[in-house]
C-alpha cells in the first residue's frame, strides 16, 4: 500500500505541489488528473525520489520507501526514453538489470510480454526499426516485466491508437488483478472513469477532488438525463430547472437539470401517456466534472 501524506514542494515562490494526500491500497488503481502544469508529473518525481520533497510523508506498507523498494516500482516517463541503437532485447534486460534482475530470469519472459502486447518487431529488431506505437510499447514492457509492485504511469495513453489503448488497459487491469498498486496520470477521462477506482484531481498543485470515481460523480448530483420521447427539445427547454437540451443524432434527447429532483418533473410529464423506451437519469461524466473544476477560481 503507498501512501502520501501533506506532500509538499516549491521551487523559489511557486508551489508546484501543495499538501497533497492519497492512498493506493494493494490491487487498487488510482487516476491522478488535472491539467498541465497542476503538479502531477511532480508528485510522480517525488514519490520516486528524483525531487526532494518540502514536506510530507511516503510510505510503502507502513515503512519508508527503501533502496530496495525502489527495485519494485515500475515508472513509465511521460518523456519517453528508449537507446535507439540497441535491440528490444538488449534494451530490456539492461532495464530489468537495472532492477535487481538476472538475465536468466529475463530472458524467458521476453517473448511473452511482445506477445502480449502485439509488438510488431522481433526482439532482436533495434529499436528506431519499430514504428513510434511500438516503440512505446516496448518502453512499456520495460516497465513492466520486472513484475512491480508499485506502477507509476504518466500520460501512458499519449500517442497509442484505440486498439493498442484497448491493450494497455487491458495489461493494466492485469496488473491490479495480481495485486499491484497502480497510479497513473491522463487527460482521456474516459480511459480514467473506466479502470479506476479511485481519483485525485489537482489544480494548482492542490487537490480538488479525492476520492472513488462514482462516489465523486453521484456528489455533482443526478443532473444529466437521457431519454427517446417525442416531445422537442423546445419543450424541454421551457421547463423550469432545465439547463440545456439538445437532440443527439442517435435520436436521444440529452438534457442537463439544475438539480436531480427535476427527473421527477420530467418523468411524470414524458410517461402520462404511458411507456417509453428510454429514460436514465446519470451523474455527469468525468469529462464534464473535470471541466467544471478546472474553470473553477478559488481565492
Amino acid at each position: 500500500m503507498l501512501e502520501v501524506r501533506d506532500l509538499t514542494k516549491t521551487f523559489g515562490s511557486y508551489t508546484a505541489v501543495d499538501e497533497v494526500s492519497f492512498t493506493i491500497p494493494d490491487g487498487k488503481i488510482l487516476g491522478l488528473i488535472g491539467q498541465n502544469g497542476a503538479g502531477k508529473t511532480t508528485t510522480f518525481r517525488l514519490i520516486l525520489d528524483f525531487l526532494t520533497m518540502d514536506k510530507g510523508t511516503i510510505l510503502w506498507n507502513g515503512e519508508p520507501i527503501t533502496e530496495k523498494v525502489y527495485n519494485t516500482i515500475g515508472y513509465l516517463p511521460e518523456e519517453r526514453g528508449l537507446y535507439p541503437k540497441q535491440t528490444v532485447e538488449s534494451q530490456l534486460l539492461y532495464f530489468a538489470e537495472l532492477r535487481g534482475k538476472k538475465k536468466t530470469e529475463i530472458l524467458p519472459k521476453i517473448d511473452e510480454w511482445m506477445e502480449k502486447f502485439q509488438v510488431k518487431g522481433k526482439k532482436t529488431d533495434k529499436v528506431k526499426s519499430l514504428s513510434k506505437g511500438n516503440q512505446q510499447k516496448v518502453q512499456l514492457i520495460a516497465t513492466l516485466i520486472h513484475e512491480p509492485k508499485l506502477v507509476i504511469l504518466d500520460e501512458p495513453f499519449s500517442g497509442l491508437d484505440p486498439v493498442n489503448a484497448e491493450l494497455l488497459k487491458d495489461g493494466i487491469i492485469e496488473l491490479k488483478k495480481k495485486g499491484a498498486c497502480v497510479i497513473f496520470s491522463s487527460h482521456n477521462m474516459d480511459n480514467v472513469e473506466k479502470i479506476c477506482d479511485d481519483l485525485v484531481m489537482l489544480k494548482d498543485g492542490k487537490m480538488v477532488l479525492n476520492g472513488p470515481v462514482q462516489e465523486i460523480r453521484e456528489s455533482f448530483g443526478r443532473t444529466k438525463l437521457f431519454l427517446e420521447t417525442p416531445m422537442s427539445v423546445e419543450e424541454f427547454s421551457e421547463i423550469s430547472g432545465v439547463t440545456g437540451a439538445l437532440l443527439r443524432e442517435d435520436g436521444v434527447t440529452e438534457l442537463t437539470l439544475e438539480n436531480a429532483e427535476v427527473g421527477k418533473e420530467i418523468f411524470d410529464l414524458v410517461t402520462e401517456n404511458g411507456y417509453i423506451t428510454m429514460f436514465n437519469q446519470q451523474p455527469p461524466t468525468l469529462e464534464e466534472i473535470f471541466k467544471l473544476k478546472a474553470g473553477e477560481t478559488h481565492e
